[in-house]
């Protein structure tokens, strides 16, 4: 998803597998990267320049190499692991994730991209909230708190005050709506991993096989009824070596996205959405760290917060009491 906040712009070189706004169907989890060669970069010479602008069909091709390689870890590892998940919750899972992608990336129209990176950051709540009410989940009290501590310390951490500047900004419109949404989406996603852990056992490799397939059908409904499908083909006939570059960012994906779902099916999915929204602050305070960039006071409260959250959360916020899904 684009650079971070201007907070600490110095850092390690960015990989050709880098951030940018189209997402993968993964749960709860901001894996959303993509290569920044193929994405940012120009292809062409002169006046005939063209820029990559196929978000779907990236994110499509991402679909199929992690269906794929979820294929493969079932036949090594899972082959006598029944799966008796309903179809129609793993549908439900991926549209929602989709649905929460596209609104969280359309908001970036009407509100800037810090402002989305730090309502993103609230992820944690509404999937607590909505496991909450709609399954019936009991925490104990302490984890309550943790992540409120632990929203509340990476929000300050990534907030970046504007510069003094006599505009009046307006305080709630569609640019906040959509964040709402995708954040609520965000929630209903997590009910539904939730509800396959207690109901079916669902495995792992199951779980990202069976989305990663209900996002291909999405998806590809979506590229062929857009056309993007065919001008992307037609982009990589002019351009073929961005094909290696898409297939190094899926390979590397589909990694990262199985251990995303390990988490979710052993742990949860709110320990998996802690676990994705304190991924930015700590990539940026490694930053700090190795390279001595400057860290502001209110960055060193948001550290405060966080890791005090984390602490508390490692001592009283495991327990969790007997849902009735």
């Amino acid at each position: 998803m684009g650079s971070l906040l201007g907070v600490t712009r110095a850092g390690p070189a960015m990989s050709p597998v880098s951030r940018c706004v189209p997402v993968s169907p993964v749960p709860v989890s901001p894996v959303s990267r993509c290569p920044s060669r193929s994405t940012r970069g120009r292809y062409g010479e002169g006046a005939k320049q063209e820029k990559f602008k196929y978000a779907l069909t990236l994110v499509f091709i991402q679909c199929v190499i992690n269906a794929a390689f979820a294929k493969l870890l079932i036949h090594l590892v899972d082959a006598a692991r029944p799966d008796r998940t309903r179809g129609w919750l793993y549908g439900a899972c991926s549209l929602s994730y989709l649905g929460a992608m596209v609104s969280s990336n359309s908001a970036l129209q009407f509100v800037s991209y810090p402002t989305q990176v730090l309502g993103k950051s609230c992820k944690p709540i509404p999937v607590m909230l909505l496991g909450v009410t709609l399954l019936r989940k009991r925490y104990p009290p302490a984890k309550y708190l943790c992540v409120l501590l632990i929203v509340a310390g990476v929000a300050l951490f990534l907030y970046k005050p504007k510069k003094g500047t006599g505009d009046t900004e307006h305080i709630f419109g569609y640019g906040e709506l959509l964040l709402l949404l995708s954040l609520t989406l965000d929630g209903l996603t997590g009910v539904s991993q939730d509800h396959m852990r207690a109901h079916y056992q669902t495995g792992s490799n199951h779980m990202m096989l069976n989305v990663n397939l209900w996002s291909t059908l999405f998806l590809g409904a979506g590229i062929l009824f857009t056309g993007e499908l065919w001008e992307f083909l037609s982009f990589t006939e002019r351009y073929p070596s961005i094909i290696s570059n898409i297939l190094l960012f899926g390979l590397t994906s589909a990694l990262g996205q199985s251990f995303i779902f390990m988490t979710v099916v052993y742990f949860g999915p709110l320990t998996c959405s802690i676990i994705t929204t304190t991924r930015k602050f700590f990539t940026i305070l490694a930053s700090v760290v190795l390279f001595a960039n400057p860290i502001s006071p209110m960055q060193w409260v948001g550290t405060v917060l966080v890791f005090l959250g984390l602490g508390l959360d490692a001592k009283f916020g495991k327990g969790v009491k007997k849902t009735s899904h």
